[in-house]
Formats: C-alpha cells, sequence, structure tokens
C-alpha cells in the first residue's frame, strides 16, 4: 500500500537525528513559513508545518507588499493592464 504525499513538493526533508540536532532551526524555518519533512530511513514520517496564524501573517505581509509595489508602478499613458496581460501572453 502506498502512501498519500500530502506536504509541499519543495519542502526541505531531513532524517530524524538531523531534526533533533537542528530542532530550534527548523522551529525558526517554521516561523518563516517553510515546511520540514522529518525523515526515518528516506521514508517520511512528519512534517513540521506553520501555524494557520503563521500562514495568515505571511499572506498579509505578501498583499502588503503588492499593493505598496503597485502604488509604487505607473503605466504609460493610454496602456491598461489588459494591454499588460495580453503583451504576457505572446
Amino acid at each position: 500500500m502506498q502512501s498519500a504525499h500530502f506536504g509541499p513538493t519543495d519542502a526541505k526533508h531531513v532524517g530524524v537525528f538531523e531534526a533533533k540536532t537542528h530542532f530550534s532551526a527548523l522551529i525558526d524555518d517554521a516561523v518563516a513559513g517553510k515546511t520540514t519533512v522529518i525523515t526515518k530511513r528516506g521514508k517520511p514520517v512528519a512534517y513540521l508545518v506553520p501555524t494557520e496564524e503563521a500562514r495568515r501573517e505571511r499572506a498579509q505581509l505578501a498583499v502588503e507588499r503588492l499593493r505598496a509595489l503597485r502604488g509604487a508602478l505607473k503605466l504609460a499613458p493610454g496602456e491598461t493592464i489588459r494591454d499588460l496581460i495580453y503583451d504576457g501572453r505572446r
């Protein structure tokens, strides 16, 4: 029977011994929004993931950065967002 993979594909994979040795750093990674897959003999046995609150905070920060960027960027006279989207698809 195969187990389903539920974690992100870009997650860091660490063995149990390394996880135990560097637990504080892995916690710091989780606070920063990163997921770690803990493995035993090469097979995933646990996920260390950020809390939902940390995910919301990161999402809010991303929204704020996008709003700041939007305010800093100006379109050329007569240019629309739709024009930029169309140009990006070519």
